[in-house]
């Protein structure tokens, strides 16, 4: 049987320095730290919606700064997150400091505007489904994710401006966007300013569940000396237990 690569990716990065923190940065602004993985249901770590969203709804600044460093995560509760961004009054700036993956790379769609540090990756894929059933089940599932691919297209399409075709391909092929692509395909706006903020890099992520992740650099630098002191959360002591809790309908 197939390894669950959405269990893969949680187990494997269960012991992982991480933060999700909402700080004020300036006048009228906040920054957003979205250093995590994004789940339906945050009991074992990672950001859920609803988390998120609450936050998300306190904010009374002009201006967001989204600063991102995901592997991704659950593909619905993204969509939930990507919608509060869309209806808030702020200004909302995405910054990828290391990684926006999976459901975090349409995650910062939302953003009025989007800049990517030089070494971050943004990468998009196919929907990934966590299931157990029969064959009918998984018939069912299968066109399920096909109309979730589908939405992932139009929003990655209505973004950049790049074909439904090339979408599907690049979504298919699995693939990983260095900062100058990104910028080039129109999946960001521009590329950060180096001297303004370091990156966090992306190998700072256990990246074993996906195909094509990028290797880790040999020589990899500090964390962003201004983010917020990152916290490791506690192990997870049972991951059978996890799977029995993680929504059956949990993708990435």
């Amino acid at each position: 049987m197939r390894q669950n690569k959405i269990l893969q990716l949680l187990s494997d990065n269960r012991a992982a320095a991480r933060v999700f923190n909402v700080v004020a940065s300036g006048d009228n602004e906040v920054t957003v730290y979205l250093y995590d993985y994004i789940v339906s249901d945050d009991w074992w770590g990672g950001v859920s919606a609803t988390t998120f969203v609450k936050e998300l709804a306190g904010i009374t600044a002009d201006v967001i700064h989204l600063r991102v460093n995901s592997p991704g995560g659950d593909v619905f509760a993204a969509r939930a997150m990507e919608t509060a961004l869309r209806g808030h009054s702020a200004k909302v700036i995405a910054h990828v400091d290391g990684l926006a993956a999976s459901a975090a790379s349409f995650l910062i769609m939302a953003a009025d505007e989007i800049e990517i540090s030089d070494g971050a990756f943004l990468m998009i894929h196919k929907a990934w489904t966590a299931l157990w059933g029969n064959a009918d089940d998984l018939r069912s599932e299968a066109d399920l994710l096909d109309k979730i691919d589908a939405t992932l297209v139009r929003t990655y399409e209505q973004r950049s401006g790049q074909s439904a075709d090339d979408i599907s391909a690049w979504m298919t092929a699995e693939t990983w966007f260095g900062a100058d692509e990104a910028v080039e395909k129109g999946f960001a706006d521009r590329k950060a300013d180096a001297s303004a903020q370091p990156s966090a890099k992306a190998s700072a992520w256990n990246l074993q569940a996906y195909s094509n992740a990028p290797k880790p650099a040999s020589n990899e630098p500090a964390a962003p000396v201004n983010a917020p002191a990152q916290t490791t959360r506690a192990q997870a002591p049972d991951f059978s237990a996890m799977r029995r809790r993680l929504d059956l309908a949990q993708r990435t």
